[in-house]
């Protein structure tokens, strides 16, 4: 017992150092406020966010989209800073600036040439706690966020299909709500329910700062202190109460038709996330599996389903494993034409089937592993995703440090975990489907195009 003791000692001192040669360091403010730099002295450019843990899984019904509204208010101004006066100062400096929000986390950030990092410390923590929120300024931008969901969800037949997918996929998840907020609760929004929302989550105690570039650790820290460090904590931070979904028990189908060009298909498996797998390698597994599917042109629907047999003229496979809660596994395929939605939906679950009945051989595996990797890693040799990826990380609950053990971990997966994994969570009884029925095509602009994103301006 006392051997194994000691070698996880050296273990976890090896890992360390290793961590530390990678260049991150951590700190943490007084009022609770989490650092983290990277250096990178490639350029002499620096990437500075601000992650908030706050996003549409912290939502309930009556207040969805809150969250994505706040972000566009976070644009409006302070006493010292006045509308439009952010970015302005931003771009004066060669700068770049935006902001996203998720289902798990509201982020804003600047790319700055290295010596302008304070530019950006000093505008974030102002608007950290002072922005005005106006009864006026927010009545426009609830408009702007309406119309961003009329054209992103409402007339992208794809987009509005997924969304019901996922209305009716999640029972208690809150990864059922869409990120830019039902429509009736937009209508219903009220600027005081901003207000409330941006005092309780808008708070350095909820707050991590993500820094990379080229920059020294130890000079970010003094400068973090000076802007950051008087901001005083939010007192009313009240963690999201856990809620995990019920296990599914029988398949569910729904129907979607509206106008639209073509059918569209969407198949999800209720699936773990790091966080929170009882088996940690299955996250990983089920990362590999994707790959086979759908890692590059060489990988199975690919060849099988859209060059090989003609019958989709495009299909994907994918599944995030740093997420806050449980999530989906998720196929989606558009059929060739010709060929039907059913035809579709067919040979993809047999893609499935021969995933749980025949192991992946070692070659294709270590082809997919290669190209999954190197995706990773090709991601974190940009400054920008090396925070977004500690960003994530962190604010999900994973925490950085886990980011490094992702190659390790893709590389180790067998032929038998891939199996198990498709096995376990890939079966009829936990299947959510959802199926776009084209209507036709009316004359109203806007019903032209499909696919889209939620979330981002």
């Amino acid at each position: 017992m006392q051997r194994v003791n000691k070698l996880a000692v050296f273990c976890i001192c090896l890992a360390t150092s290793i961590v530390a040669q990678a260049g991150v360091s951590e700190y943490r403010l007084d009022n609770g406020l989490k650092l983290i730099v990277k250096e990178d002295h490639r350029a002499p450019v620096v990437v500075s966010q601000v992650w908030y843990k706050v996003g549409s899984s912290y939502e309930h019904n009556g207040s969805t989209g809150i969250s994505h509204v706040l972000e566009h208010m976070m644009f409006k101004g302070t006493k010292k800073h006045p509308p439009g006066e952010f970015s302005r100062i931003i771009s004066a400096n060669g700068g770049r600036e935006n902001a996203f929000t998720g289902s798990d986390y509201t982020a804003y950030f600047q790319r700055l040439e290295k010596s302008r990092l304070k530019v950006s410390f000093e505008l974030e923590a102002d608007r950290m706690r002072n922005i005005l929120l106006t009864d006026e300024e927010f009545r426009k931008e609830v408009k702007v966020v309406m119309e961003e969901r009329r054209l992103r969800t409402e007339d992208k037949p794809e987009s509005f299909t997924y969304e019901q997918f996922n209305a009716v996929s999640y029972i208690s998840s809150p990864y059922r709500i869409p990120t830019i907020g039902w429509m009736n609760d937009l209508k219903n929004m009220q600027v005081d329910d901003l207000k409330d929302w941006y005092k309780r989550w808008y708070a350095p105690n909820n707050a991590t700062v993500v820094v990379t570039g080229d920059v020294n650790a130890e000079e970010v820290y003094a400068l973090a202190k000076t802007y950051f460090g008087p901001i005083k904590p939010s007192t009313d931070l009240v963690p999201p109460r856990p809620q995990t979904e019920p296990v599914q028990k029988g398949m569910r189908r729904i129907q979607v038709k509206i106008p639209a060009q073509l059918p569209y298909l969407l198949l999800g498996y209720p699936v773990p996330a790091l966080l929170g797998a009882q088996n940690d390698w299955e996250p990983y597994a089920l990362e590999v599996l994707a790959g086979i599917l759908d890692g590059g042109t060489s990988a199975r629907l690919a060849t099988r389903l859209i060059r090989g047999r003609g019958i989709l003229t495009s299909a994907s496979a994918g599944y995030s494993l740093n997420t806050r809660l449980a999530s989906l596994f998720l196929l989606q395929a558009v059929p060739a034409q010709g060929h039907t939605v059913r035809e579709a939906e067919k040979v993809l679950l047999k893609e499935i089937k021969e995933l749980q009945t025949t192991p992946v051989s070692q070659s294709e595996l270590d082809r997919i592993k290669a190209q999954v990797v190197a995706g990773n890693v090709f991601e974190r040799d940009s400054i920008f995703y090396q925070a977004m990826q500690i960003g994530t990380y962190e604010t999900v609950g994973l925490g950085w440090k886990r980011i490094d053990e992702y190659v390790e971990k893709i590389q180790s997966i067998t032929p038998e975990q891939i199996q198990a994994v498709a096995r376990k969570y890939l079966v009829g009884d936990r299947l959510n489907v959802a199926v776009l029925i084209p209507l036709p095509m009316n004359e109203k602009a806007g019903h032209k195009t499909a696919g889209g994103q939620h979330g981002h301006h």
